[in-house]
């Protein structure tokens, strides 16, 4: 069973950003399938991996897009972004180190913070985004 089911009412109404929040689900949910099924820290370690840089590009396409069309909220929004980004650092360094693990902790703690942000902050500068002609 999936960690995270997709529902329409996350849609921000644009579609590439849609179409990257539904990658970051699906690699969210492969994160948690290879912790469920018993995968090796080796591997886990590559998924979190990739699902951190997937991340930082779509923040940054994120960032770009409120920049250019002068979504006046972008500052926050870039603090919410780079906050996330120092503790999944932090969390990695950890992992690596062996002092910390990929659990149901972790998997809800980054499950509830994209819940959180698509329907709060990326709701938030969706419709500002639309109003300007991006599609």
């Amino acid at each position: 069973m999936a960690l995270f089911e997709w529902r329409d009412d996350y849609s921000v109404k644009v579609p590439p950003i849609d179409s990257q929040h539904r990658r970051l689900v699906d690699m969210l949910n492969e994160l948690h399938q290879g912790m469920t099924s018993g995968t090796g820290n080796e591997h886990l370690a590559r998924l979190l991996d990739g699902l951190v840089e997937y991340t930082a590009n779509h923040f940054a396409y994120e960032e770009k897009l409120m920049a250019e069309l002068g979504f006046p909220e972008a500052a926050s929004h870039t603090a919410e972004h780079q906050k996330l980004v120092n503790d999944v650092l932090e969390f990695k360094r950890k992992f690596a180190a062996k002092e910390a693990s990929i659990n149901m902790q972790l998997m809800k703690f980054l499950k509830d913070w994209l819940i959180k942000h698509i329907l709060g902050s990326d709701k938030a500068y969706g419709g500002h985004l639309v109003e300007r002609g991006v599609r």
